[in-house]
């Protein structure tokens, strides 16, 4: 795609005081409430990205021809805005998501976004809608970027003109009952996604791809699948829309990014402070028999999985092949998980020290 730029002058639109919604962050559920604010602009090959602007959060009217709707050219990105100390609010690794965007954006033959203007004007849009940034906590403003393929024509090929778009939304904890210990399944039918495909890649069809699965895993008492890989069934790669990890004879360990898997920034997140605190840290590939084989003798101490929305998601149970395994006793979370966590999520909020440079202050 060509990098052709139009009018990148971003323009703020005024949003009527009567239209402005009345804010209520009790009982957050996560992303079903949205601010009063989105930013906007467009794409046309051979003229770029051009009309950026910040107006009032809006409905898009598109034709039944989109492409989008046919052949899922979409791509999307998540991120949070968090209460910090001081006052302020501060993003966490904002840079990093929207570079994420732009490898998934390659992969899909959608054109690249210039990331630091994208980035100066996230900055505007958040500064003008941080009234929406809950202050109680496991509260935050979930960022949504993401971009569609918008030519009214049923054809299969790349489209010539995108929206991208970034939505706001006051969330609460993922799980209702915030960072609680949940029961996986194994899913050794369907597959997630396979090297060489999308994986990688943060796009809708991977999500779609996933949703069989998981309700045939909650009617068996489920609350996540576990995905193996697609060629063998026999390697751990994700689990839910999560990354994966393990705690096996005191190393966290999590499998090794091979095209299939996303490279997620809580992922890099814990495996930065891991190694910062000492601890031992190996990427490599991991087989379900090794997982659970180190269950029945003790050697796995602690599975959880991360993500963006729920940070660290500490495992109880796992089932595979009918039968169902306990990590740590199953029922709370174990020291490595809450550790992390902790960490992580006292980074966020400015209550312990940012040596990463993890947060940008606004």
């Amino acid at each position: 795609m060509d990098d052709t730029e139009g009018n990148m002058e971003l323009t703020i639109k005024d949003v009527p005081a009567a239209n402005l919604k009345k804010k209520n962050f009790d009982n957050l559920r996560f992303g079903e409430t949205f601010t009063d604010r989105m930013f906007v602009m467009e794409y046309s090959r051979g003229r770029g990205w051009h009309s950026p602007r910040i107006e009032e959060f809006h409905n898009f009217s598109l034709s039944p021809a989109t492409m989008v709707f046919h052949y899922a050219q979409e791509i999307f990105e998540g991120m949070k805005v968090f209460h910090y100390k001081g006052g302020n609010i501060a993003m966490f690794r904002p840079m990093e998501n929207l570079e994420r965007m732009n490898a998934s954006g390659e992969r899909l033959c959608m054109p690249a976004i210039d990331t630091k203007f994208v980035f100066s004007s996230l900055c505007e849009l958040i500064k003008l809608e941080r009234d929406w940034v809950p202050n109680k906590k496991d509260t935050s403003l979930y960022i949504r970027p993401a971009m569609i393929g918008v030519d009214p024509i049923i054809k299969v090929r790349a489209s010539d003109n995108y929206i991208f778009f970034v939505i706001l939304s006051p969330v609460g904890p993922y799980f209702s009952s915030g960072s609680k210990v949940s029961k996986i399944m194994v899913e050794d039918t369907y597959v997630r996604a396979s090297r060489g495909g999308m994986g990688f890649a943060k796009t809708g069809g991977n999500y779609a791809s996933s949703l069989k699965a998981g309700m045939e895993a909650a009617k068996r008492g489920f609350d996540q699948v576990l995905w193996l890989d697609a060629e063998t069934r026999s390697d751990v790669e994700e689990v839910g829309s999560m990354n994966i990890f393990f705690v096996i004879d005191n190393a966290l360990v999590t499998p090794e990014l091979d095209g299939s898997i996303l490279p997620g920034i809580t992922r890099s997140s814990v495996i930065e402070l891991a190694k910062h605190q000492g601890l031992k840290v190996q990427e490599r590939e991991v087989s379900i028999r090794e997982i659970i084989e180190g269950l029945q003798s003790g050697r796995v101490n602690e599975v959880f999985g991360t993500g963006t929305a729920c940070v660290i998601s500490p495992v109880g149970t796992l089932g595979y092949k009918g039968k169902t395994f306990t990590v740590g006793d199953g029922a709370t979370p174990g020291k490595y998980s809450s550790t992390l966590y902790d960490h992580i999520t006292g980074i966020h909020y400015g209550e312990r020290e940012d040596i990463f440079n993890w947060m940008t202050v606004l």
